[in-house]
């Protein structure tokens, strides 16, 4: 029920705060909500202000996502694009990994649980634990989600795309929804976008937390399950027809190109104030007693 109450409200908020004008003006802002926030004073503002962060990207990401609902004619023409470049590759798999996991209900069973609970529940608890235990690195990962999350919104918004549960013909069928509660109250299904199936950020994200996990725990358990998560977020995602392996292999790219960007940008902003700085030493003094 607690999580009920904050899903709800958030429903109202963006039910009232659709228009186009009100996502251009959060986005940048939501890109200088660090510079603009002052300096923690101990660790109960930084958490604060990180979590006014992660507020604002999360109301900025179902913002987006919703302004292609419409575009369904659009997004079924691109899913046929999809099947097609899959079939010419000769990667269009997700129909016979579906029949095997819906021919076994504990098969649908732990595909469903790992694509619910494998996602914003760990998603969440991997930032805490880095935050609180990994404070240095928190940051890198941080950004990584925000600029994958950005990217990712670019294409839901340009390339929108139905999922292979929409698809007539194919004998799939939608397994998350006919047969999770769970699903429903950690995304109702007024925030969800039917046809932002490109790029898997449920792929992406996750590859993030595995690497993060792999990379920074001392356990050699969670170190495997760092190393694990992201193959069997991948396996879901395709299992219960929610997305292409197309989908899924283009969330990874992202999610890995943020991760980059999350590591370079701040060498390449601190190179760029080193050549800005001022000269110092012997020289300056010569010239201001010359003055």
């Amino acid at each position: 029920m607690l999580l009920v109450v904050p899903f709800a409200a958030l429903h109202v908020a963006l039910a009232f705060a659709s228009a186009y004008w009100l996502v251009l003006a959060l986005i940048p802002a939501l890109l200088f909500t660090r510079r603009l926030l002052p300096a923690a004073r101990n660790g109960w503002v930084d958490l604060a202000r990180e979590a006014c962060l992660a507020l604002s990207a999360y109301l900025v990401y179902f913002l987006v996502r919703g302004m292609v609902k419409d575009q369904a004619a659009l997004a079924y023409t691109h899913a046929e694009h999809v099947i097609a470049f899959e079939r010419r590759l000769g990667i269009f798999w997700e129909l016979g990994l579906h029949r095997r996991v819906v021919n076994s209900a504990a098969l649908v069973s732990v595909a469903n649980w790992i694509y619910v609970w494998f996602y914003w529940p760990v998603l969440v608890a991997a930032l805490v634990w880095l935050f609180r235990w990994h404070r240095a690195t928190y940051p890198l990962y941080r950004n990584a989600l925000l600029v994958s999350g950005s990217l990712g919104l670019v294409l839901f918004a340009t390339f929108p795309v139905a999922p292979p549960r929409f698809v007539t013909g194919l004998d799939f069928s939608d397994t998350v929804a006919l047969r999770s509660f769970a699903y429903h109250v950690l995304l109702p299904q007024g925030l969800a976008n039917q046809y932002a199936a490109m790029p898997s950020l449920h792929a992406g994200w996750i590859l993030l937390v595995g690497i993060a996990i792999a990379r920074h725990t001392s356990s050699r358990f969670w170190r495997c399950f760092g190393f694990a998560m992201p193959v069997l977020m991948f396996l879901a995602i395709v299992a219960t027809a929610n997305h292409y392996i197309i989908d899924g292999i283009v969330g990874d790219s992202v999610a890995l190109v943020g991760l980059g960007c999350a590591y370079l940008a701040p060498r390449a902003y601190r190179r760029a104030r080193l050549f800005q700085a001022p000269p110092s030493g012997p020289q300056q003094g010569l010239s201001s007693l010359s003055g």
